[in-house]
Order: C-alpha cells, then structure tokens, then sequence
C-alpha cells in the first residue's frame, strides 16, 4: 500500500527544502515580473501617460480590453506587425503583442508545479505563486513611487507636457521591461524539466521527489493511510474533505512516468477535457470573481486618486501598495488553511465573502473627502479577499484531475477566465472617475457575489457526485469495481453521446482522417482519472 512506504523525514525535509528555496522563489520571480507588466500602464496613467501620447484617456480601457482579448485567445497580429500605425493603434497593437506572448504563461507554470509538489502542498506553495500577482502590484507601486519622485512629473496646471525630456513613466517601462528580459533568460537555463532532472537535487533526493508525486496520485481515499507529505499531521478528515484519489492506474504508466513528466497529450485528454460540464461552470465562476482582480491591478492609481487632496503619480502609487500587500498576506493564511484541512471551496468562498464586505462598503460609503480613510480601509478589505478564489480553483483542478495531460488543457480552459480582465476594461472606464467609479464598483459587487453563488452550486453538485457514485459502488460485486478501479471497465456504459455522431459525421464525409482516428481512440479506452465511478472528489 502507498501509505506503508517508509519515508525518511531527513530525506523528506531536505529535498522539499530545496524545492522551496531553489525552485518555487524563481517561478514566483517569473510571475511578479508578469504581472508588473500588467499593472504598469495604471502606474503610468496616473503620471499622464495618455496625455504625453496624444490619447484620449478612455484609449487606455480599449487598450486594456484589447490585451486581455488577446491574452487569452492567442489571435494572430498578421501583417499589423509590419506596418505603420498612429498613435492609437499602436497602443493597442502593442497591448496585443503582449497578450500573445503571454498566453499560457500561468497554465503551464501551474502545471509545471504540479510535478514537483504532492496535492496538498500545492495549495500554499501555489499561493506563493500567485500572490506575486499582488506582491507585484505593490512592488509595483513603490517602484513607480521612487521613479516617480526621482523624476518629478514634467507637466503644467493643465496636464499639458512641458519638456521634451524623459517622462517617469518611460523610465518606469524601462526599468520593468528590462528586469523583466534578464529574469527570463536565467529562467531557461534554472528551470528543470521535471524532478528527475533537477539539477539542485542529488540522485536520492531524485528518487525521493519522483515516487512521493507517484504516491500521491496512487494513494487510495483512506483516511488511515499517510503519504510522505503528512508527517507530523494528524488525519481527522473524511475522503470527500480530504479529496485522496482511489488508486488509478491508467493515470500512469507502468513505472508512473506519466505523472512526472512534463509532456504527452492523448486523444482521451483532450475530449474529456473540452466535454467537462465541471470545467465551463467552474470558468464562469472564475471570470466572475477575477473581475476585481484584473480591475484594480490596472486601475486602483485611477480609484485612489480621488481620496487624497493633492493626488501627485508619486502619492497616488505609494498608496496602492498596503492594499496588495494585505491580499498577499490573506491569500498566503487561506491557502495554507486550506492545505492544512484539504478543502478547497469554503476558503474560496470565504475569499469571496471578504471581497462582498469589502463592495458593499465601498459603495454605500458617501464619496465626499471627509470620508476618505473609510473608503481606504474598505479598498484594502477589499483587495484581501481579491486575491483567493483564482489560486485555490486551480488548486481544485489539481487535485481532482489525475491525468496530466487532461489537466494541463483544464488548466488552459480554466485560463480563460482572463476574460475578466475585459470585463473590468469596460467597467472601469474614465467617465465614472468623477464619480469615484460607483457604478462599476456595483457591477463589480454583483460579479462577486453571482461567483459565490455559483461556487455553492459547485460544492453541492459535486457533493451530490460523490453520493452517486458511492451508490452506484454499493451494488457492485468486489470483481467489478476492481475492473473499474483498474481500467475504467466497470459494468456502467459509456455512452458518448457527443463523439459518435461527430465519428459517423466524418466517417461518412471522409474529411480530417487523423481527426476521426483520434476520435475513436477517445472512445475505445475505459474512463480514466476523474471519470471513473471510484474516483472521489475533492471539496
């Protein structure tokens, strides 16, 4: 049994040490680097940024919206790339760049993640991961505030440029963008490819990190079984709390490859992934509760502006950092609440909750200068809850999809949700700024609170799964729930009812033979991972 292995807890230590010192730290470099470039053209907007280029300030939502568009759906730029474009398209055609070089950045890291750490050391080390999305709006901040007051705004009482020197948001985009290319070229030659060739762990440590990940996606939904992750922690969870996987061998190959490897994609992954009804309602709810995420990493300069008396680009960046700084640390204590009891979607709820708080004072507080400091303090209420429901989502998805290759695409699909990211381009727009962006913290309020109902209908549908399946286990003889356990071959039937009609489509057309090959080969196996009937899912 996986659980009898014995573990050496100076072998365990060691090589998870290393792991957190030598890879997590970079990965989270990576990110913060990738979200300061998100978050700088705020920065820079507070400092004229528009106004220096010749744009209208409501270029600087298209802008913002065209980039998230692109981010997520990888259109190709074409021959854009080679001609000559005014000042407004070049502003969006640059957004666009961006975006495609950035897609699928987060997915693949996550997936990447999922290699090296065991299902509940994801969450937190995750959590470090992501909360560079806050760390680098903070630092973010700061940096625009020293840049900022060491190369003083160069525009008069009207907001008209009056140098023809640098302005501090150029220097801004430089400093970023050329941190940005040197961190980036280290990483391909620090990163691994996958624990067996990391080349900071000795040959045991190799070993070691390779079997405990095989472990973990064996390791049966027993509550008196220990995987090496849990030394020292005691096991007062029931499986649905705890989402441990029933043993699934055809996540793996014979010597558990399958698990560690960072390639490989079958027929079965892709169909199963695109046709989960679970992945499309747990995108909607991610698209809702990220609305505020993407919304203030580009525009809380523009929503703080109007709370202070004098609102210089210097002032109005320094005042950003708090807020991110008290979502890092509250995403940082939920992910590792999280790990600890093995639940996913009450802390995500919770996370919500915060954000709901934080709306609702935001919005029903009067928007004079008197009460400036409240509507501060309800703006960093706010930004502690933004920051959680996205992480411990793909934290979820983790957990429950044994098969690497179906979740490194759920992963992909559930990246979509940076269509909040357009959302809150056309929420936040410039005509709500006198006054101080009511109307879309409203919309905002309604997002947020539509996400937490759809995270409830998650919970108790997949409550309402574990229940079925339970049953339908209870009138299975010892024989056959072995068979499914093995191969997915249990007396259910599959009955496909998407892929074969489209199988007879193109068998009788003859169009796309490797598409049909495919197709069939997707339907030939049994169900695999999530699929099979002994499988439990985490909550």
């Amino acid at each position: 049994m996986p659980g009898d292995v014995h573990v050496d807890p100076d072998l365990h230590r060691r090589t998870l040490r290393k792991l957190d010192l030598l890879l997590l730290p970079f990965l989270a470099l990576l990110f913060l680097f990738n979200s300061l470039d998100k978050a700088n053209i705020g920065n820079a907007e507070s400092a004229h940024f528009t106004t220096d280029i010749g744009l209208d300030k409501s270029d600087l939502n298209t802008a913002v919206a065209l980039f998230f568009v692109f981010f997520v759906a990888l259109q190709p730029v074409g021959a854009a790339l080679g001609r000559k474009y005014g000042m407004v398209l070049w502003l969006y055609v640059l957004r666009i760049i961006i975006g495609c070089m950035e897609a699928g950045f987060y997915p693949v890291t996550v997936s990447y993640l999922s290699l090296f750490y065991t299902r509940f050391e994801f969450g937190r080390r995750l959590s470090l991961f992501y909360g560079q999305a806050a760390v680098g709006g903070a630092i973010g901040g700061v940096l625009s505030y020293l840049v900022f007051s060491m190369f003083p705004d160069k525009h008069d009482d009207h907001g008209e440029h009056t140098s023809s020197k640098w302005q501090n948001w150029q220097v801004l985009f430089l400093l970023e963008g050329s941190l940005t290319i040197v961190t980036a070229i280290v990483g391909y030659f620090w990163l691994p490819h996958s624990v067996e060739t990391a080349w900071f762990l000795s040959p045991a440590e190799r070993e070691y990190a390779f079997s405990r990940i095989i472990r973990d996606r064996e390791t049966q939904a027993d509550p008196d079984q220990a995987s090496s992750e849990d030394l020292g922690e005691e096991r007062e969870h029931d499986d649905e709390s705890r989402g441990l996987l029933n043993p699934s061998q055809s996540t793996v190959t014979s010597t558990g490859r399958g698990v560690t490897n960072e390639r490989g994609l079958s027929p079965h992954d892709i169909v199963s992934a695109f046709l989960s009804p679970k992945i499309w309602h747990i995108l909607a709810c991610n698209i809702l509760s990220a609305v505020p995420v993407y919304a203030f990493q580009v525009f809380l300069p523009l929503v703080l502006a109007p709370l202070t008396e004098s609102p210089s680009p210097a002032l109005v960046n320094l005042l950003t950092a708090p807020p991110y700084i008290c979502g890092a640390i509250t995403l940082y204590l939920f992910a590792s609440y999280s790990d600890k009891h093995r639940i996913r979607i009450m802390p995500i709820l919770g996370g919500l909750a915060i954000m709901v708080v934080g709306l609702t004072l935001v919005v029903a507080l009067p928007t004079t200068r008197a009460w400036a400091i409240p509507r501060y303090f309800a703006l960093n209420v706010l930004l502690s809850g933004t920051f959680i429901a996205s992480p411990l989502t793909v934290a979820w998805l983790s957990d429950n999809t044994p098969s690497p290759g179906k979740r490194a695409l759920l992963l992909g699909i559930n990246g979509w949700g940076n269509l909040a990211g357009v959302l809150s381009a056309l929420l936040f727009r410039p005509k709500y700024a006198e006054s101080e962006y009511i109307v879309p913290f409203w919309w905002t309020l309604f997002c947020v609170a539509a996400a937490a109902v759809g995270y409830v209908l998650l919970w108790r549908n997949l409550k309402m799964q574990n229940a079925w399946r339970k049953e339908v286990l209870s009138k299975w003889d010892e024989e056959e729930v072995e068979r499914e356990n093995t191969d997915g071959r249990g007396p259910l039937e599959q009955h496909h009812t998407v892929i074969r009609p489209l199988i007879a489509a193109l068998g009788r057309s003859g169009i796309f033979p490797s598409v049909l090959q495919e197709l069939k080969e997707a339907t030939e196996n049994g169900r695999e991972g999530d699929e099979k009937i002994t499988f439990v899912y985490g909550l």
